[in-house]
């Protein structure tokens, strides 16, 4: 993985893509294209509002609060977008 790479992340249930470097959250990067594929909060895994649902791709996790991601969520690829990082191109859900 190099810092210069760029991946493109699909939120499939918006119709929406935008681009996202591994350095950078989920949230981040389409904050950072004035996107609003996803719901913006606190931005730092306090509040759950940013909450998707992740379809393919590589990524890491950083840690994020049972209140909001429970363990059997994670399991079925639920996942806050402010503590996703990607690791390839994406697909992903919104979840409102």
């Amino acid at each position: 993985m190099t810092e210069d790479c760029t991946y493109t992340i699909d939120v499939a249930n918006q119709h929406e893509q935008f681009a996202c470097t591994p350095d950078k959250s989920l949230l981040t990067g389409m904050e950072q294209q004035q996107k609003k594929a996803i719901q913006v909060g606190c931005r730092g895994g306090g509040c759950g509002v940013c909450k998707i649902r992740i379809l393919s791709g590589d990524f890491e996790a950083k840690k994020m609060s049972i209140k909001h991601v429970t363990e059997k969520d994670a399991a079925n690829g639920i996942a806050l977008s402010c503590r996703i990082f990607p690791r390839s191109d994406m697909a992903i859900e919104a979840i409102s």
